[in-house]
């Protein structure tokens, strides 16, 4: 972008909304958990970056740094073992999943590294890098420790619980202050899932998240509704997109909760966490305020009025298939709006007291 057209980009727009996952070429992970990954983008996406860099009052929805940790499951399972400050005794818990990051399958002492991080089988396999690339969907469930051999899984890879939830699913998105969630169906429960793999030969049951998971084929019949079979503290988890969101400091985000099946009606049983950097296209009627700039980094266009278009899709926002847009929109706006003001706010008040 010419110098001259940055100032006048500058000038004309007071927020960009961006879907920088979209615009991921490749993920160097570093070294440790400490280390920051380095992250290449389109080129597009690298102009937009650079703009923001050199302008530091510009503002972004959400700003780059603050996605990079959805990016890597580990640091993201890292993140979460800060709930138990949000936990109260004798109440219901929410946690992340127990995990081990593994850098070869076919390390001399994983069999004991496994018990150690607590997990047992089966397990869930994931790779390191979360989004972003062809491959970081590729997971697999495996049931003894020679499934890890061979496994197609990308390295380094980050080895999960698998909790027994039912079939169910529970997906969050949250936009500012507000929280939605639906319920879908998931994967089977373990017994369930074993019996698939011992018809199989006892191979690892391999799937991509993105298109299809594994399901129980011999109870499963076309049409069949999703039913709930279990409880969930809505309240404590809306608690734990709260946290998430200050810490992390992301205004647009989603996880998902599983609520562990349990025969008896425990007053402590587990809410197992897992954060997501999904974000599904809405494409709908939009009203979008004076200097908004939806941007898809291959074509920039500017709204210098309040206008309705039905001719963009506004790549941000979680799916929200199960809100309606009456409910999903304005809840989109006013998130933006807030953090908008919020950070005006932020700006003048050392100016004032000056």
């Amino acid at each position: 972008m010419k110098p001259a057209r940055e100032e006048d980009f500058a000038k004309v727009v007071d927020v960009v909304l961006h879907k920088a996952t979209d615009e991921i070429i490749s993920i160097e992970l570093g070294s440790n958990s400490e280390s920051s990954n380095r992250v290449t983008y389109t080129s597009g996406m690298q102009e937009l970056q650079r703009f923001m860099e050199h302008h530091s009052n510009f503002f972004a929805i959400d700003p780059l740094d603050n996605i990079y940790p959805v990016l890597d499951r580990l640091k993201i399972q890292l993140v979460l073992l800060g709930l138990q400050d949000i936990n109260a005794e004798g109440c219901l818990t929410i946690r992340g999943a127990h995990f081990l990051k593994v850098n070869d399958f076919n390390e001399s002492d994983l069999a004991q590294r496994l018990p150690e991080a607590k997990l047992s089988f089966p397990c869930i396999v994931k790779p390191q890098v979360a989004c972003g690339v062809a491959d970081a969907h590729s997971m697999a469930i495996v049931f003894e420790i020679e499934d890890f051999k061979h496994l197609s899984v990308p390295l380094p890879a980050v080895v999960q619980e698998y909790i027994n939830h039912s079939s169910t699913l529970f997906k969050f998105y949250v936009l500012g202050e507000t929280v939605f969630h639906a319920i879908k169906k998931s994967i089977p429960n373990s017994n369930t899932l074993r019996k698939s793999y011992e018809r199989n030969g006892s191979k690892p049951i391999l799937f991509d998240s993105l298109k299809s998971l594994p399901t129980d084929t011999e109870s499963q019949h076309p049409g069949d509704a999703v039913s709930c079979k279990v409880d969930l503290d809505l309240e404590l988890v809306i608690d734990a997109a709260k946290w998430l969101a200050r810490t992390l400091d992301l205004t647009i985000f989603g996880f998902d909760v599983v609520a562990k099946e349990s025969s008896t009606h425990n007053a402590t049983s587990t809410i197992t966490f897992s954060m997501t950097s999904q974000a599904l296209d809405l494409q709908t009627y939009c009203h979008f305020p004076s200097n908004i700039l939806v941007c898809s980094v291959k074509l920039f266009r500017f709204k210098k009025a309040l206008v309705t278009t039905s001719l963009w899709t506004l790549n941000y926002l979680p799916s929200f298939k199960e809100v309606h847009n009456d409910i999903a929109i304005p809840a989109f706006w006013d998130a933006i709006k807030m953090k908008y003001e919020s950070k005006k706010m932020k700006a003048a008040t050392p100016a004032s007291s000056s």
